[in-house]
This record gives C-alpha cells, structure tokens and sequence, in this order.
C-alpha cells in the first residue's frame, strides 16, 4: 500500500514539475517575443542622402520598405524599426533620418460661443436657400481694397499663370464649383488634380473630393470667376489651377505627404505652367529653418523659379511664433489682417489677434507683408467637415465665410498671378522686391510705426502699386540659397538681442536701427548675414509689455494704410521692445520623435 502511494506520489509530482516546466517555457517564450515585437517595431521615417538612387539602395539593403520617393530632397520615405534605423545612421552615405510628422492648415472660425442665430452687425449670417442674390455687403471686398479690381478693368486677371495649390483638394461639383473650374469665358482652366496621399492623378469629375473644405475655400478666396457686386469674386478669374491634395479629411497631413507634393509641383512645373505655390499650413519650427526636410523642399521650389507663398500661422500676436514654412527666408509668409466688419471704411483696419509673429528663429522679419485675411466669403462643400462642424458660418447652401493668414496666402497667391501675366520674366526675388517695397507701413500720427515689423512685416499690401513698379534687388539681400542648401552656408536676419534682452535691428553696414533711425526705401529691408553662433537668441529675454506694438493696437483716421499714407522716413519702432521668455527657443533642441507635425493651420477667431 504504501509502495502504491509512493509510485502516485512521483508521478502527480512529475506531473507537477513538468507543468512548471512547460509554464516557463511558455513564459520564456513570450517574454522573448514582447522584447523582439518592442525590438522590431516600426515607424515612418524620411532618409536623405546625398543623392536619391543611392540612399534607395542603402534602405532596401537594410530591409526598409520604400514609400515615398521624394527626388527634391534626395530622400525617400520608408518604415524602419530600430535596429534599420541604427544600421542607415551608421552609413555615410546617409545625411540625415528625420522622424515622418504631420502638418495643419492655417484658417480659424472661432469667434467665441458663436451660434448659427449669431448676427454680423446688421447681417443675419447663416441664410438657407440659394446663393443667388446673397447679400455679402458686410464681407471684406479684398479686390477693391488691394487694388486688384482696377487691374481686372484693364484686363489683368490672371490669364496665362498657373497656380498650384497644395491643401486638402477641390470639392467637385458641376454646378456650385462652375465657377472654381472654368474660367469668366467658361473654358476649362483646372489643369491637373494629384493625389499626394495615394500618389496618383485623379479624375476631377469622377474622383475630385475634398472632405475638410479647406482647400476649396482658398481657391475661391483666389480664383473665382463668380461675379459679384460688379467685380469677380477672386482676385485672379482667368487663372489656371492645379490641385494637389495632401492633406486629409481632418486639415491634416504627413511630411512624406506633403514633401511628394512638392516634389511634382516643380518636376511638372514647365508641364503646366506653375509659376505660383499656394502653401497655407505650418507646423512649430524645432530646428533651423534650413535643417527642416519640409523647409528644403520649398527652397528648392523657390531656386526652381517658383513664387511660395506661405501663411505665417495663427498662433497670436506674440514673438517668434511663425510657423514652418513660412520661417524660410527666402518665400513669401504673410500676416492677416480684418477690416473689423467695415468694409467700406479701411480707417478701423487692423492686425488680427491670431495672426502670428516673427521674427523667425534665425532673426529674419516675419511674416513679409499683411493682407485682409478676416471673415473672407468662398465656396466650400456643405457637407464638408468645416462646413459640418461650424454652420453659423455658412451664407447660402455652398458660400462661408472663413478667417485666418491661410485666406490671407491665397490673395497674395491669386495678386502675384496678375503680376506674372503683365510680366512673366520676373524671377521669385523680383516679386517679393516688388511687393514689399510697394507695401504701406501703419504708421501714428506721430510717424511712428502702429504695429511692429515682425507684426506688419513691409505693411499692408497693393498689388495694384506692385504691378507698377520696376524696383528689383530689394529682397533676400545677403542670401544665397545655392549656399544654404548645399550646406556650404548658412544665413541669419538683422533682428538682434542686447544685454538687456532688448530687440534691435541691424540695418545695412552693421549699423544698428533704433528709434532714432529713419526708415525709407532705400534701406534693405531683411538684409542677412552668415550664421554665427554667437548672436544666437537669449532665453532670459522677455517681451516687455509696455512695449507700443500691441494688440490693441488699430488703425484710425490718422494712421490707415491707405492711397495718402506714403512710406514715412520718421516711421519708426520702440527700441525697449524685446523678446518673451514663453517664446524662447533653445538652439541645442533638433530634430525628435515628439516634434508636432504639420497640417492646415487651426481653427481661429472669425474677424
């Protein structure tokens, strides 16, 4: 008997430990396979090399999957995990392994708890029905206000220019967006339609979409051939269009995405005429503007003869907020401002509080210039996200009203059109010279200037003064973008810090701007240097309140930027101003995994 439970007491305890055994293992087992899946983790990454086929080469060797060829750069998107990762940055023939991140738009509705029974002063802003016969009186007339309605009379509206505009697509619709896809003659005038995303061209009539509504609004803002109020309602009608969507049905898109459309932007420029880029998004700068992936590819759009324009973002008023792109030196960044629901009088004009401001991290003056970009009337998709999740805004079945610096880049986008058909030869510098020395600086009645120039940039922009001019050599002085991408150099603005955190220009020959200083025509507006390390930004330094340019700050009968306001040698700004320490910027920070991607620029206050 007890031999019986001896012999069952060894095998239960056989059983036992057998099955502690296969527990290990089994945990062994998993233990290994957590570590491995954590190990062979992916991410989308962007690999530059030094040139394309080779950096393709070094990644498919390495076991990454190519997504994206991105030729402008010398990059391609790929997925790595850690250990592919690891092997590429061991390599020589790789530059630089940026982690893939996502971009915004640049609009903004938000006019605080507003409701569809809200009322413009004297205006009721949501109307059911058809958009015949909408009264838009109290809608900013952009065309009359920069001068673009006395160029249509004289036939200038953009015939021969095509612009390409890189945003969340074009809403397709034969009837309410007639007036987006022909021209005033009714000819056809949308001359491609690329997918970013899937890389591949799309059928507008079959396939066009664009589920944010983001994008059709600005080339409403831009190119309308609608009449209205005896003029168009864009400011360049007989303009040609090409759209590239890259970005989704939330306002957002991917560096990958966003770089690839850039990329057949200027390898089919010559196919399609693209003379103007239309980029109205950004993300937060957390590198130098030339270290950016995003930031290359529209330079080398610029050097490549085409004009960028970008939206200086909607982050407010304070310092050193302009975001990506619209930090690169070289293009054109503009501000917004509202006319404050007076359409018919520019005396009460004024900066909106979103639109953002400079200088940029290297010391460059930022945004260029101002134009109206408060409560613009475009198309969009009533069944549009925007148009879904803000109704009060709409005017009619398939008009809204919208704000922000991204409505602002689409006039300036449509007003250099009307200046490349009266002279196709100019280059990018010659249009951004133009522009700039013919903008009106808000000065007070004392001469002093009403908003700073990291807040105005040049002033409030005239195209129809532009057109007329014949100034050239006044932009991007000092700067040589063969340089600054090759690597070879590197380029910082006039903007300074003293000892006491103090913001100060320095103006041509070293010599610094300060209250006292005149500022005329002939000072070289943003002339840059090389980058020394040195004149780097101080992060003690603080934006002092009682500093003049504020957001308070508007125009009235004696300080409007309007036909009388000359640019003023007494203009000048508060030498005491200086930086916020919130805003400051830490020169050691580069490239990382937590950096915010970029998308459509956000939702702001309706001005």
């Amino acid at each position: 008997m007890m031999k019986k439970k001896f012999l069952t007491d060894v095998f239960l305890g056989s059983i036992y430990l057998g099955s502690v055994s296969i527990l290990a293992l089994v945990l062994m087992f998993v233990i290994q396979q957590v570590g491995q899946d954590k190990t062979e983790e992916s991410a989308r990454y962007i690999v530059k090399g030094h040139n394309l086929a080779n950096v393709e080469t070094l990644v498919t060797n390495a076991g990454g999957k190519i997504t994206h060829r991105l030729a402008i750069i010398n990059s391609v998107g790929t997925s790595l995990t850690k250990s592919q990762k690891k092997q590429l940055l061991a390599s020589p023939g790789v530059v630089g392994i940026y982690l893939d991140q996502v971009v915004k738009s640049s609009y903004d509705n938000d006019r605080g708890g507003s409701s569809s029974s809200s009322n413009y002063p004297g205006e009721s802003y949501y109307q059911s029905g058809s958009d015949a016969g909408t009264d838009d009186s109290y809608t900013t007339k952009v065309s009359s206000l920069i001068g673009a309605t006395d160029l249509h009379d004289q036939g200038v509206d953009g015939s021969g220019v095509t612009i390409a505009f890189i945003d969340s697509g074009l809403w397709s619709n034969p009837n309410r967006a007639k007036g987006l896809v022909e021209n005033t003659n009714g000819n056809y005038r949308l001359l491609s339609h690329y997918n970013a995303i899937t890389d591949e061209y799309v059928d507008y009539d079959s396939q066009g979409s664009d589920e944010h509504g983001h994008g059709t609004h600005l080339v409403s803002v831009a190119v309308s051939s609608r009449e209205s109020r005896g003029d168009y309602a864009g400011i360049a009608p007989n303009a040609d269009l090409v759209i590239i969507k890259a970005f989704d049905d939330m306002g957002m898109g991917s560096y990958l995405d966003t770089i690839r459309a850039i990329d057949w932007a200027v390898t089919n420029r010559a196919t399609y005429n693209i003379r103007v880029m239309n980029l109205s998004f950004g993300a937060a700068p957390r590198t130098h503007y030339w270290n950016d992936p995003l930031n290359q590819a529209v330079m080398q759009a610029w050097k490549n003869g085409i004009v960028v324009v970008t939206s200086a973002g909607n982050e407010g008023n304070n310092p050193m907020n302009i975001s990506i792109p619209g930090n690169v030196p070289y293009v054109i960044t503009v501000g917004a401002v509202t006319d404050n629901y007076t359409p018919d009088d520019t005396n009460d004009d004024r900066i909106t509080t979103f639109s953002s401001s400079g200088p940029t991290h290297e010391g460059f003056i930022k945004p260029d210039f101002v134009t109206y970009g408060g409560h613009l009337l475009g198309k969009i998709n009533g069944k549009s996200k925007i148009a879904d999740n803000y109704p009060e805004f709409a005017v009619g079945r398939s008009l809204f009203a919208m704000s922000g610096t991204s409505q602002a880049a689409a006039v300036v986008s449509a007003s250099v059109a009307l200046m490349l058909q009266i002279d196709p030869t100019l280059s990018p510098d010659d249009v951004k010279c133009r522009l700039m020395s013919t903008a009106q600086l808000a000065n007070d009645e004392n001469g002093k200037l009403t908003y700073s120039p990291f807040m105005q940039g040049a002033g409030m922009m005239n195209i129809e003064r532009a057109t007329l001019s014949n100034n050239t050599g006044c932009a991007n002085v000092g700067l040589d973008i063969e340089a600054d991408l090759s690597g070879e150099r590197h380029f910082q603005g006039p903007a300074r810090v003293d000892e006491n955190d103090n913001l100060y220009l320095i103006g041509p020959n070293g010599i610094p701007w300060s209250e006292s200083s005149s500022w005329n025509e002939s000072s070289s507006w943003n002339e840059s240097s090389s980058w020394n390390e040195s004149s780097s930004w101080n992060e003690s330094s603080s934006w002092n309140e009682s500093s003049s340019w504020n957001e308070s700050s508007s125009w009235n009968e004696s300080s409007s930027w309007n036909e009388s306001s000359s640019w003023n040698e007494s203009s000048s700004w508060n030498e005491s101003s200086s930086w916020n320490e919130s805003s400051s910027w830490n020169e050691s920070t580069m490239w990382n995994e937590i950096f915010n991607p970029p998308a459509i620029n956000s939702w702001v206050p309706q001005e």
